[in-house]
């Protein structure tokens, strides 16, 4: 096995296990692994590769999920849809945006929803609200939203997703989680195949990290189950997860654009 190769399946192991326990720590992750990590240098390829990684990995982790009753089935169906819409139409103009400048944004785009999830109280949280129309209209919004972010970015966006269902729904957090997979599964997909439709993805680097992934979801899942009676902590490790990936990416990236 190659050096790039170990890494690849070194750093889709990481990808797995954050999906597995947080929903989006995965799919913030992949993309900076793969530039700064295995070795990616053009971060369009990144981007696009990591995207179907992070997609089949998600789609695996919900399955785990959805065995364990994590999942609230309709405004799953109803976020994973229209989400996937916006996911399209974000990825095309993201593709027309240097890659350097997307990191930039974003690792500023995680910077504030790090913060924001760090400002949220177990006690001032909603209750969960009924299943009805309204309740998945207010859904769809935020779907809509959270797809084109996510699509932009070319990340699966469970970082967006998990709040927004939490904010949509007040479902507890274990449950938005799970729920979210579906979505980071199908927003992941429709990016990767807008960014292979224009040769931006390198397939044998994303088999290895989906191999990775794979395996590490499997841990991830079963810590999920154990924390999720303690809202609090998950939400806490979500926010750290993401306000660390943040410095990182926006360290290099700024870097970059200074060096270049």
């Amino acid at each position: 096995m190659t050096m790039q190769a170990f890494a690849a399946v070194g750093s889709g192991g990481l990808v797995g296990f954050l999906l597995g326990l947080v929903g989006g720590g995965g799919s913030i992750l992949a993309t900076p692994l793969l530039v700064y990590a295995v070795g990616v240098v053009p971060p369009h390829v990144a981007i696009g590769t990591g995207a179907l990684a992070v997609s089949v990995n998600a789609f695996a982790n919900f399955a785990g999920h959805a065995l364990r009753g994590h999942v609230w089935w309709r405004c799953a169906l109803v976020f994973a849809a229209l989400g996937t819409l916006g996911a399209y139409g974000g990825s095309s103009l993201g593709k027309a945006v240097d890659g350097r400048h997307l990191l930039v944004l974003f690792g500023l785009l995680m910077l504030a929803v790090g913060l924001l999830l760090l400002r949220r109280r177990p006690a001032g949280a909603a209750a969960p609200r009924p299943v009805d129309r309204r309740m998945c209209a207010l859904t769809a919004l935020v779907a809509l939203a959270a797809g084109a972010a996510s699509g932009f970015f070319g990340i699966g966006g469970g970082f967006l997703i998990v709040p927004g269902l939490v904010f949509a729904t007040g479902m507890p957090m274990i449950n938005a989680v799970g729920t979210s997979l579906l979505a980071v599964g199908a927003f992941g997909l429709a990016t990767a195949l807008n960014y292979a439709a224009s040769g931006l993805v390198d397939w044998a680097l994303a088999a290895e990290f989906i191999g990775g992934g794979l395996a590490g979801g499997l841990a991830g899942t079963a810590l999920a189950t154990r924390l999720g009676g303690r809202r609090d902590l998950l939400s806490r490790l979500f926010a750290a997860l993401v306000l660390t990936a943040a410095a990182y990416v926006l360290y290099r990236s700024i870097g970059d654009l200074s060096a270049g």
